[in-house]
């Protein structure tokens, strides 16, 4: 009888613990409404735990949201790869894309948590909010699939990631049918990934014949 007294509540948390926890928690809360969902006391109650228990971890509703923001882009950096590795004949940079479209419709919650909020704008170099937007950065860069000839590939990954949210955030509010442009949103996304390899092609190859003097 003294044991069954002395049993932890279900809802206990060793250190460390509820930081994930609230972390996941508020990544479900995202998904549903964006960062305007997320509520540090809703999610203190959600978990058991009480009030000023999340503050141990989180300074404030910021902190949680720049957390909650850097586990969203390893997620997208994850569906990346994986898009990337996968055998196919498509280039790794269409696979990219394909894999960026359908993350920000599937996924359109947390989308607006990482890109239509100013939590990533707020956050601080070497922060690791900033560290996780700067590997999904490099992935983009990865999948341009050439060598490094000055800022050349950097340009192009911004431009095509420019381009691509854009889609996203059309399709989204419903302004991007394709009736118009009697195309689909696919076919948009495989327009910018051939135009952005060809514009490389040249760009490329303008700048080696300029550093060989020809």
């Amino acid at each position: 009888m003294r044991s069954q007294l002395a049993r932890k509540p279900e809802k206990t948390y060793h250190h460390g613990d509820l930081r994930d926890a609230l972390i996941k928690a508020a990544l479900r809360e995202a998904e549903r409404g964006g960062a305007e969902a997320i509520s540090i006391k809703a999610l203190a109650k959600q978990l058991g735990v009480s009030q000023p228990a999340p503050y141990r971890h989180f300074a404030d509703r910021e902190a949680l949201l720049a957390a909650v923001t850097a586990e969203a882009f390893r997620q997208l950096s994850a569906t990346f790869r994986a898009a990337m590795a996968k055998p196919s004949e498509q280039s790794k940079l269409s696979r990219l894309a394909q894999a960026m479209l359908d993350f920000g419709l599937r996924r359109n919650g947390i989308y607006r948590l990482m890109f239509a909020s100013r939590t990533v704008s707020c956050a601080a170099k070497g922060s690791e909010l900033h560290e996780a937007t700067r590997e999904t950065f490099a992935l983009v860069i990865e999948a341009l699939e050439v060598p490094a000839v000055g800022y050349l590939r950097e340009r192009q990954a911004l431009k095509i990631w420019a381009a691509l949210h854009g889609v996203v955030m059309l399709a989204e509010q419903g302004l991007f049918t394709g009736e118009a442009a009697h195309a689909t949103r696919e076919d948009l996304v495989q327009d910018f990934v051939s135009e952005t390899k060809a514009a490389l092609a040249v760009a490329i190859k303008d700048a080696r014949r300029k550093k060989n003097g020809a």
